[in-house]
């Protein structure tokens, strides 16, 4: 393909689902031979030195188990800006971070994960739990009226060639006729795209009777899913992320489906690939 191999960041908090991420990381990783980042955000300059000591011992481990050594990178900051600034200075393919979906808090949860994932240029996979296989067998893509939608699909490519996926679309059920062409402009497009590369997928329309988030996350838990991928919305900054509230939902899932989250960003290039904003 003559594309440059990129690194996959996995943002270090020294916790179970950290762990979980790299797990994720290496599988990824295997199928190009990226090379891993575990980096940490320091609160304070001075332990600069010594985290990157502790994290040197975490890459050894890493080694012992998995046999890709981790890079490692300490930064000074804050996790909301600094895992974005980290990942663009190690011009990463892409994030793999673990967060903890609790029940009873999965919005706060959500909305921390997306605040991280929204000052990045790159796309996010957060998991929850270790990955079960070294698959991605059946990938779920919700489909919606705003144009930034398109961007996924180069994404989904990506997955289709690395892991042989199959793609199942899930559209909403609209009423309003405006935004049932802003779908159907994206469905339009999507096929295009994956019928020009030879991907398989399939389509549905949810029911409606509920959110489309739900729906979208019933729908992975029926098939099954290793992955379901989603757009961040676009200049997130309302008081509770008003519009992102079905991406917190998705992000903090009870199933603990991993989410790849792709930022709008529309005429720069993101992960190796053009963005396709309409």
């Amino acid at each position: 393909m003559g594309r440059k191999i990129k690194p996959l960041m996995v943002p270090w908090d020294f916790t179970q689902v950290a762990e979980y991420a790299l797990e994720h990381a290496v599988k990824i990783a295997r199928i190009d031979g990226n090379p891993v980042y575990l980096a940490h955000i320091a609160k304070k300059k001075e332990e600069i030195g010594k985290l990157k000591g502790v994290l040197e011992v975490y890459a050894v481990e890493a080694f012992k188990k998995y046999s890709i050594k981790p890079k490692v990178m300490v930064k000074h900051g804050t996790i909301f800006t600094g895992i974005g600034e980290a990942a663009d200075e190690i011009e990463a393919e892409m994030v793999v971070m673990g967060t903890h979906g609790m029940k009873g808090m999965q919005k706060l949860t959500g909305s921390w994960a997306l605040k991280v994932i929204v000052h990045s240029k790159v796309p996010f996979v957060v998991v929850q739990s270790p990955p079960e296989d070294n698959k991605f067998e059946h990938i779920v893509l919700p489909i919606d009226f705003r144009k930034e939608d398109k961007e996924k699909v180069n994404w989904i490519v990506y997955l289709y060639e690395h892991f042989n996926s199959k793609i199942h679309i899930i559209k909403p059920e609209k009423s309003d006729r405006k935004l049932l062409k802003g779908v159907n402009m994206n469905i339009a497009f999507t096929r295009k795209i994956l019928d020009q590369k030879h991907v398989k997928y399939d389509m549905i329309v949810a029911p409606g009777k509920k959110s489309f988030a739900k729906e979208t996350m019933e729908y992975a838990v029926k098939i099954n899913a290793e992955l379901i991928v989603i757009m961040t919305t676009k200049n997130i900054g309302l008081a509770d992320y008003v519009m992102g509230a079905d991406e917190q939902y998705i992000i903090a899932n009870s199933a603990k489906i991993p989410v790849m989250c792709i930022n709008p960003r529309p005429g720069l290039t993101t992960g190796g690939f053009a963005a396709m904003g309409g």
